[in-house]
């Protein structure tokens, strides 16, 4: 039987393990609440509860975009594994390493890696696209719905009634918006909220695939994928391939 020599490695940096954890928090939130949001009517909430769910999401989500955006950045300057070219399913020969991942797997003779593996490569950024969707949607429909910022203030502006400071429009109230304006911009925000609608869905698979991919990667290969997230550390039995 082959000897394993277990060995600590340094992976993730703080910034990459806060983005985790904060975002983790932040999209069981939002998914919570947007249940909440989308039941609202077999739930009874009158119009004053569904302005008040809809704020609290809103205020999530700018914690989530906020925390994306860092990420986004940090992915220029954080170390060798927080790049983009650590998780996006790119670089010299990466559909070879792919394939040959995939091959050991069937083998029982994982390969194992430092930063994302060429499956969690795949799986990463199919997730960060889903959660930029998320973000960009639910900032044009917190501007269309509540009116918050950043569009907020453009969209009272477009549908404010003659007369009227665009400031004194309020989500739920339509006796002082141009019936056809408002109308329009209805229109205009029916593809961001069908968008948002299936990116939660698509989101919500995501994760679920990520959990099971962790808990049978850690189970089958080990490597302390789960702790490395608190610890930073991953825990190797063989020379990883991106050493």
């Amino acid at each position: 039987m082959e000897k394993q020599n277990y060995k600590p490695y340094q992976v993730w940096d703080v910034p990459v393990r806060l983005f985790h954890w904060v975002n983790f928090a932040c999209v069981l939130s939002m998914i919570a609440i947007g249940t909440v949001i989308l039941c609202a009517k077999s739930l009874g909430l009158t119009t004053d509860g569904k302005i008040l769910i809809k704020t609290v999401h809103v205020l999530v989500g700018y914690i989530f975009v906020t925390n994306l955006g860092i990420r986004l950045l940090w992915a220029f300057v954080g170390n060798r594994f927080a790049r983009w070219n650590s998780f996006l399913p790119i670089g010299k020969d990466y559909y070879g390493k792919l394939k040959a991942y995939l091959a050991t797997g069937k083998a029982d003779k994982p390969q194992y890696y430092l930063g994302h593996n060429p499956m969690g490569r795949l799986a990463v950024s199919a997730l960060f696209a889903a959660l930029l969707t998320m973000a960009i949607t639910g900032l044009v429909l917190a501007g269309t719905d509540i009116y918050f910022p950043p569009f907020g203030a453009m969209i009272q502006e477009w549908v404010a009634a003659a007369g009227v400071n665009p400031a004194d429009i309020a989500p739920y109230v339509k006796d002082n918006v141009d019936a056809e304006a408002f109308k329009e911009m209805r229109e205009f925000r029916k593809p961001f909220i069908t968008t948002h609608y299936w990116a939660f869905f698509i989101v919500l698979g995501l994760i679920l695939l990520h959990i099971g991919a962790v808990v049978y990667t850690e189970i089958k290969a080990g490597g302390g994928i789960v702790s490395a997230m608190f610890t930073g550390k991953k825990v190797l039995p063989s020379e990883p391939e991106d050493q």
